[in-house]
């Protein structure tokens, strides 16, 4: 199930479908362009608050997933990653379908 989740962000990642990190993130959220926000499993609590806080606020959809910053990193070409937030639909339907196998 992890790998497929993984492969679904990297695919999102490569066709730019997604905001990638903390700042960027914020940003779509904002812009009511994040359709569902994913949050690394150990982030820091202060970052956790902050995106949790803007999703609510702006009414996006979060979601703290089981992939370390470390994986969800290397799944977008990053070495560290806290947050991404899926901006295409499809690719949300696609997560959340991979979640399901």
């Amino acid at each position: 199930m992890k790998k497929n989740t993984i492969g679904v962000i990297g695919l999102a990642a490569r066709a730019r479908g997604i905001s990638i990190g903390t700042n960027q993130v914020l940003e779509a959220i904002r812009g009511k362009k994040a359709k569902l926000v994913l949050i690394a499993c150990n982030v820091s609590d202060n970052t956790r608050k902050n995106l949790t806080d803007k999703a609510n606020f702006y009414s996006a959809k979060i979601r703290e997933t089981d992939i370390t910053a470390e994986e969800l990193g290397r799944a977008v070409g990053h070495s560290n990653t806290a947050a991404i937030a899926f901006t295409d639909i499809n690719f949300v339907k696609a997560y959340e379908k991979s979640l399901l196998s």
